[in-house]
């Protein structure tokens, strides 16, 4: 009889582990990516810039801003990943996010809070970059150099300016030029607005991902390539970034979100933040769970958390 209770009671103990640990492991590791995107310091900014104005890092600060498109209208792929990001901001923030498509004035987007999103194909629109930041500095008084001469470094990028009248955010990303677009741009283009769009309402950093062997956990995670010489639009451009990080959002991200909508923190780069996440992890994982299944939101999920193969993606 003891033997057999003996035998029962490790039976359980092996079957409360199964139940348990992996959550434990998924804890320590979603703490870990937490405090690598997470938890650092501005400590270089722009030469130039006006020091005196204060910086507060919180994508909490963001909640209910308005997206302002300008440049290009978006194409079906960039509409339907617009649609589901601010349906999830929506469901996580209990607040719409307005869209207002402003055309090729920027000036319509208003003084407001807003997340400026400038979509282009082909050659980025770099004099319109500048004009539009030029905007935004008279606007947001944000102090920016007056002679700086404004480039796209990457096909997409991302930009929060703290000003005396509040922040202003820039967003700028290459989307598919007109006319039917393969698998692989398709998937190329969405990973792009994606991961722009993921950064600026969250403030999340590029997380550094250099073993093959381990499995992603999130968007952010990249693992780094030399293509400084490769050209934007070539396919082999778009494999290679599509090799280095999962295209759409994974279940840590979107554990993310929820965090950064409810901590109750001043800045969510502070230790308070992890301390939360720490304190809250079953509650917040829950949420992450029911939203990674809600069917609406597909086209900014990647359940799988994982690159693709450009073999997979034929154009």
């Amino acid at each position: 009889m003891r033997r057999i209770c003996r035998h029962i009671a490790g039976l359980l103990t092996a079957l409360l582990w199964l139940a348990i640990g992996p959550a434990l492991a998924d804890k320590a590791q979603y703490l870990d990516m937490a405090r690598r995107g997470w938890s650092y310091e501005l400590r270089s900014t722009m030469v130039g810039r006006d020091m005196s104005i204060p910086v507060h890092i919180n994508g909490r600060d963001l909640k209910g801003a308005q997206i302002c498109l300008v440049g290009e209208p978006p194409t079906e792929g960039s509409r339907a990943v617009l649609e589901a990001f601010r349906a999830l901001l929506e469901h996580v923030h209990g607040v719409p996010v307005p869209l207002n498509e402003a055309g090729a004035d920027i000036s319509a987007c208003g003084p407001g809070r807003n997340v400026i999103l400038r979509l282009y194909s082909g050659p980025p629109p770099n004099r319109a970059l500048g004009r539009d930041l030029a905007w935004m500095d008279r606007v947001y008084e944000l102090g920016l150099p007056s002679r700086h001469v404004w480039a796209a470094s990457s096909p997409a990028m991302a930009q929060t300016f703290f000003g005396r009248k509040g922040s202003g955010t820039h967003v700028m990303v290459q989307q598919a030029a007109p006319g039917g677009a393969g698998p692989l741009d398709q998937e190329y283009f969405r990973s792009l607005l994606v991961e722009e769009l993921f950064q600026t309402f969250t403030f999340g950093m590029d997380i550094l991902h250099l073993d093959a062997q381990v499995p992603f956990l999130s968007k952010l995670e990249e693992n780094p390539l030399r293509l400084r010489h490769a050209a934007w639009g070539s396919s082999g451009f778009k494999s290679a970034m599509l090799s280095s990080n999962p295209p759409a959002l994974c279940a840590f991200d979107i554990f993310m979100l929820h965090a950064v909508a409810r901590a109750p923190v001043d800045e969510t780069t502070t230790p308070d933040f992890l301390t939360y996440i720490d304190a809250e992890f079953a509650p917040l994982q829950a949420l992450t769970e029911a939203t990674m299944n809600e069917p609406r939101f597909a086209p900014v999920l990647d359940p799988a958390c994982a690159p693709r193969e450009a073999a997979k993606l034929r154009q």
